[in-house]
């Protein structure tokens, strides 16, 4: 069965439109060729975060982060292998709050690392602080 959802390439930035199911034959972007690595965390920016999440036909686990943050460098191999192990199941996305302020703002991040899984393009968990792999499954779970 089919499971749609829209990644940007971290190659160009391009969009495009990708089947999960199928994430295992690495699908490749539309315009740079470049494999799109679906089982690591995919990095969104506040422009296109509202078309990718809307158009996910499988949970959304977004990693609010930056770059300075100990904390969220510490968690980065825990989410690294829930990607790995959920490609297909779950699309792992790294927004950085620094570069999209407006979004982190919308979404009300007072501490970073914070966790928010989407559903149809809506949040339906939250956890904040530091996740490992456990955390991490329990979270989408929650979610429904």
């Amino acid at each position: 069965m089919p499971k749609p959802a829209t990644v940007k390439c971290p190659a160009c930035g391009t969009l495009n439109r990708v089947d999960l199911a199928r994430a295992a034959q690495r699908p490749s972007c539309g315009r740079c060729r470049r494999a799109l690595a679906l089982d690591h965390p995919l990095p969104v920016a506040e422009a296109e975060f509202d078309r990718v999440i809307g158009d996910a036909s499988v949970p959304v686990l977004v990693d609010f982060y930056a770059d300075w943050c100990g904390p969220c460098r510490m968690m980065a191999p825990a989410l690294d292998a829930f990607a790995a192990a959920r490609a297909g199941d779950v699309l792992v996305l790294k927004l950085d709050t620094d570069a999209s302020q407006g979004a982190a703002a919308r979404f009300g991040i007072r501490g970073i690392p914070t966790l928010i899984v989407f559903r149809g393009g809506k949040e339906a968990a939250r956890h904040v602080g530091a996740a490992d792999g456990a955390t991490l499954e329990a979270l989408v779970r929650r979610a429904g």
